[in-house]
């Protein structure tokens, strides 16, 4: 019994040192290296610079992109323009409305003439007109004046309307440039055959055609904008003065001429 239960504890003590061994071999034994893995292949690079996109457009490409830079000058230029056109200010010099009311409360109206000739502008021009028929009645006095206010209102108006050609302009040549841009990309495949190759460098030659889309609307978008702001300034100015000219002669019913 002894010698069985002996053998058993050897057998238990053989065996826990032969998987002590074994873990102890597996510590010591130099790890695989990790698989690496396999090196992607290069995308091929495709940064292409604008002037580069302009040039692979052609000839024809050339005049649309020039025709673009046009636009966005021609748009710069009015919108700069008329934002100093379209002041309150400068349509109706505080000055002038001062002057014209004293001389309109002391009953001279060839002293106010005097004043808007000395201060030329869209509202001087309006009370210019109105003054100088001072004699023929107040009827043809509004008459002249209403006249006057229409041919100042579409001389400020009129320069504000060259940002709505712009604004039709603009988008128009950026899909005249597109539609050029796709006829010379699938004629470019046309002639290369199909293929994996050919199909990238027709996708490269419309995603370059697309450019000029995208420029057209990006010259449209801010002159519209620019134009419908500069309307509804234009209106509100226009209604001020009309509006202030109307108060400012209604006193010439009664008045009578000073000779100097």
């Amino acid at each position: 019994m002894k010698k069985r239960l002996s053998l058993g504890v050897l057998i238990v003590i053989m065996a826990g040192l032969v998987l002590s061994a074994g873990d102890l071999w597996a510590q010591e034994a130099p790890a695989a290296p990790p698989a690496q893995p396999a090196a992607a292949p290069a995308a091929p690079s495709n940064n292409i610079s604008f002037f580069q996109i302009v040039k692979s457009s052609g000839w024809f490409g050339v005049l649309d992109w020039l025709a673009l830079l046009a636009c966005l000058l021609v748009g710069i230029y009015f919108s700069v323009d008329c934002f100093l056109l379209v002041r309150p200010k400068r349509i109706m010099p505080p000055q002038l409305v001062t002057a014209v009311t004293e001389a309109m409360a002391q009953g001279d109206v060839l002293k106010a003439l005097a004043v808007c000739k000395n201060e030329p502008g869209p509202m001087a021009n309006i009370l210019t007109a109105g003054f100088s028929h001072v004699e023929e009645g107040f009827d043809v006095i509004q008459e002249a004046i209403g006249i006057a206010a229409d041919f100042e209102s579409e001389m400020l108006t009129q320069r504000i309307q060259y940002l709505t050609l712009v604004a039709a302009l603009s988008p128009m040549l950026g899909l005249l440039g597109t539609v050029q841009g796709m006829i010379y990309a699938f004629s470019n495949l046309a002639v290369m055959g199909s293929g994996a190759a050919q199909t990238g460098v027709l996708a490269l030659n419309i995603s370059q055609a697309l450019y000029t889309t995208a420029a057209g609307l990006s010259i449209t978008i801010p002159v519209m904008s620019v134009y419908h702001l500069l309307k509804n300034q234009a209106n509100k100015i226009i209604l001020r003065m009309q509006a202030l000219t109307m108060d400012l002669i209604k006193d010439l019913r009664n008045v009578e001429i000073v000779s100097e």
